[in-house]
């Protein structure tokens, strides 16, 4: 029966006019990320729109050393009611510990020279938690500030019109005992003493906001936070933030005062969008001066030895070739030359069989983990907002991914031994529960001896129906111990795998050599 193309053509043009009017209805979103928060001024404040803005604090980390601080590990200020912002798995890898501050805003409340607290150095654990900052200083430790889950970033110029803006700032910069300026002591002249510390406890802040007009939501949106530390000696009778800056001195000859002081402004900019309030940190980083001609000239290099090599192989392999068609008596056929010397060594099995088949299921592991996470990440489901999505995402990939990774392992590992391990896959998933223990067992065919067994019962009850050879070896190895290899010619081979509260095992019972 043939099929009447007036009907498919009437069946197209109504897929198609279907398809437009679901454009029609059809709306845009960001799925990832989180929701965006509306600010009001504090007489307008309501449920949905806030007047208070927090300002939380990060791990502080530096290029020169390897260790991470807490916030609290330095002797900043502290917020009385301190809170701990929830983190993710990814989080808590990285190192993140995300808390409250004492520094609190209200939208469009500007502040000028707003103290914090005071912190006074008079004992010895006073002077230890000093010394502790100075040391700090030297290793050039950077701040980590958040506001409406957003990097408070310090800008500064690099080039003539041109700002790099980073998302941290100093402790504090210091001159070296020669009179070398280091660190961010640069920026201001009037760090100019010798084997002196400088302490930055003040900052100017300056939060940017969308005020939301002609747009359908309430209140305004935060689009930036920056800020800019500096270094002012206050007094207790008199907040000057315009004085000479604040000195701490190699060695410390009397009481210390410091305090911290904050300001605060508002600015109005509705030509940023609050989905694009990160392109100006992406935007501010400078461009690398790569080199062109480096690169073509190594590659031009690269290219012509390929070529060389390719030909020197095709000329050999066509006179190997030649001379094979050329053999007439029985006596040169028998004689091997040219590839021929080497066919036996390219099909043989390798001495580390195992270990290649282990690194082949790694690297299976690694690629699809690193394809189906930069997939996600160019889809924008692991945005820089949603923090921690990255790292969250590798390793649930990476634990996921087990499977195809000991399968190819397995069949690698086979193809190159050649000998008759199982007769089919066998599996055994364990999964480890406290109080009560039940496992669940998955055993099939692996030679003739053996039987099918299909199990789902408490360990307890499971072990007394196994031969009596196998219970041994259960009650030796299956546990929630570290990973056993028990290896041999005629030997049984147990491979277990237990974390902390749930486990999945792969049980090989390699069958009794003759």
């Amino acid at each position: 029966m043939e099929a009447n193309p007036s009907a498919n053509g009437r069946l197209c043009l109504s897929l198609f006019i279907f398809t437009l009017l679901c454009l029609e209805r059809s709306a845009g979103f960001y799925l990832p990320g989180l929701a965006p928060v509306s600010f009001c001024e504090e007489n307008s404040e309501t449920d949905n729109c806030k007047s208070q803005i927090k300002l939380f604090v990060n791990r502080l980390d530096s290029v020169e050393s390897v260790l991470p601080y807490e916030y609290d590990a330095f002797d900043f200020c502290k917020d009385e009611h301190e809170e701990w912002a929830s983190e993710n798995l990814g989080q808590v890898l990285f190192g993140e510990r995300i808390e409250s501050s004492p520094y609190k805003f209200t939208f469009k409340k500007p502040e000028t020279c707003a103290k914090v607290c005071t912190k006074t150095y008079t004992t010895k654990d006073k002077i230890a938690a000093l010394e502790f900052m100075k040391k700090g200083i030297e290793l050039n430790y950077q701040q980590h500030w958040i506001i409406d889950n957003m990097p408070v970033t310090w800008c500064y110029d690099v080039e003539v019109g041109q700002k790099y803006c980073r998302p941290g700032f100093p402790i504090g910069c210091a001159i070296a005992e020669d009179g070398r300026i280091r660190d961010s002591c640069i920026l201001n002249n009037q760090f100019n003493k010798k084997n002196t510390f400088y302490l930055f406890n003040h900052v100017d802040i300056i939060i940017t906001y969308h005020s939301g007009n002609g747009e359908n939501w309430e209140g305004a949106r935060l689009v930036s936070a920056r800020l800019e530390p500096k270094s002012y000696k206050h007094t207790k009778n008199n907040l000057n933030c315009d004085g000479p800056p604040m000195e701490i001195p190699q060695k410390l000859t009397g009481d210390l005062d410091v305090i911290y002081t904050y300001s605060v402004k508002f600015q109005e900019n509705n030509t940023i969008k609050w989905a694009s309030r990160w392109d100006y940190i992406l935007e501010s980083i400078p461009h690398t001066n790569i080199q062109w001609v480096s690169i073509m000239n190594s590659l031009v290099i690269v290219l012509f030895l390929s070529g060389m090599v390719a030909m020197i192989m095709l000329r050999t392999l066509h006179k190997d070739i030649a001379r094979y068609n050329q053999i007439e008596s029985s006596e040169d056929a028998q004689e091997e030359f040219g590839w021929k010397l080497v066919h036996g060594d390219i099909f043989r099995s390798p001495k580390k069989g195992m270990l290649l088949a282990v690194f082949l299921g790694q690297g299976t592991q690694i690629f699809i983990m690193t394809f189906i996470t930069l997939f996600q990440a160019c889809l924008g489901f692991l945005s820089p907002a949603n923090r921690g999505a990255l790292m969250t995402c590798a390793v649930v990939l990476w634990v996921l991914l087990g499977t195809p990774a000991g399968y190819v392992s397995a069949r690698m590992y086979k193809s190159i031994l050649s000998i008759s391990l199982l007769s089919s896959d066998m599996l055994l998933f364990t999964m480890c529960v406290y109080n009560p223990p039940p496992r669940i067992i998955w055993r099939r065919e692996m030679e003739i001896k053996c039987t099918v067994n299909i199990i789902f019962m408490p360990w307890d009850n499971f072990c007394r129906f196994l031969h009596y050879e196998y219970y041994l070896m259960a009650e030796r190895f299956i546990c929630c111990n570290s990973i056993w290899h028990t290896g041999g010619h005629s030997s049984n081979v147990v491979w277990y795998l237990c974390p902390i509260n749930l486990s999945w095992g792969i049980l090989w019972i390699q069958a009794k050599g003759n």
